[in-house]
């Protein structure tokens, strides 16, 4: 996945939209190698949680959006991906689906296409499309729908410390309450949201840093102990993590809707943190947050040995 580094880490540090035109021609979407760390990851919650993944709206049919996304995943990875308007082929992962008939096509590497097929099976009935696409790609999927300035429906199993449960079918500005100086973004949501789904494609970048790796931050399958006190003890290898998304708006007008795409990543964060531009820029954007801002991303307590640590990298 793309994540822009100067672009999204500045100071000081503000809560806003940060919407960005896309460049023509270029990709929303991350095809998964068979085994990835990713795949891994979302496979685990599809088998075991997938309805606290997978989450709509009562009455919405999402299906028209998610076969326009089927076919721009066709569009923009033809090797990784084919759709004809019924059927979708994850070709490097040897699995399709046809309507609710998942289909083997191949073992598959290490033999995941018996893994990926039982997986699909086991889904409920009309999730299996957007099980297909979740493991075949890396990010995670929601609608938004521009007309009410709400989000009926997602597929999420990699969510950065929110449940989506707690967000389908809410208004825009209430799926965003939680947020610390929140200010701007609740006060145009509904402009947001009904720009997202006009005719141009749009993406934005969120980061922070945090205590654990995993990708999978659901709130009730993440740890919630405290940060270490020796979390950044080790000057070579702190036991912190930098958690970053690529989120993009595929526009359906014809709709009034956009399939949101969330990409997450998250590395050492002494791997992501590896030039001295690099530290000084996210020293100033940690040293510039509210108090609000630091507690809503739980830094309050590791904010000085954090600013201490990225001051003699830089």
């Amino acid at each position: 996945m793309s994540f822009d580094f100067d672009a999204a880490v500045q100071a000081p540090f503000r809560m806003q939209p940060g919407l960005r035109r896309l460049a023509p021609g270029a990709p929303q979407l991350t095809p998964l190698a068979p085994g990835s760390r990713h795949q891994r990851e979302k496979l685990a919650v599809l088998s075991a949680y997938a309805s606290a993944a997978f989450v709509r709206a009562p009455g919405f049919d999402e299906t028209p959006a998610l076969q326009a996304l089927a076919a721009q995943a066709a569009r923009e990875h033809p090797q990784a991906w084919q759709w004809d308007g019924v059927r979708a082929r994850a070709t490097q992962l040897g699995v399709a689906v046809k309507g609710d008939e998942v289909q083997q096509l191949a073992q598959g590497v290490f033999g995941l296409g018996d893994e990926l097929s039982r997986c699909l099976d086991g889904l409920p009935a009309g999730w299996r499309l957007a099980g297909l696409l979740g493991l075949a790609f890396a990010e995670d999927f929601a609608i938004v729908d521009g007309e009410r300035a709400t989000i009926p429906w997602i597929a999420a199993c990699l969510p950065s410390h929110w449940a989506p449960a707690d967000k389908v079918g809410r208004h825009f500005a209430e799926v965003h309450g939680p947020v610390a100086d929140n200010a701007l973004i609740v006060r145009a949501s509904e402009h947001l949201t009904r720009m997202v789904c006009g005719p141009e494609r749009w993406e934005r970048f969120v980061w922070t840093v945090s205590r654990q790796p995993r990708l999978n931050a659901h709130p009730a399958m993440v740890d919630s102990s405290p940060w270490a006190a020796d979390a950044f003890a080790d000057a070579t290898a702190p036991r912190a993590w930098f958690r970053c998304e690529r989120q993009t708006f595929i526009p359906l007008p014809a709709l009034q809707q956009a399939v949101f795409t969330i990409g997450v990543d998250s590395v050492p964060l002494a791997q992501a943190i590896d030039t001295p531009g690099r530290a000084r820029r996210l020293h100033d954007a940690v040293a510039s947050m509210s108090d609000a801002v630091l507690a809503y991303r739980s830094l309050q307590a590791v904010r000085e040995p954090l600013l201490a640590w990225l001051a003699a990298r830089m």
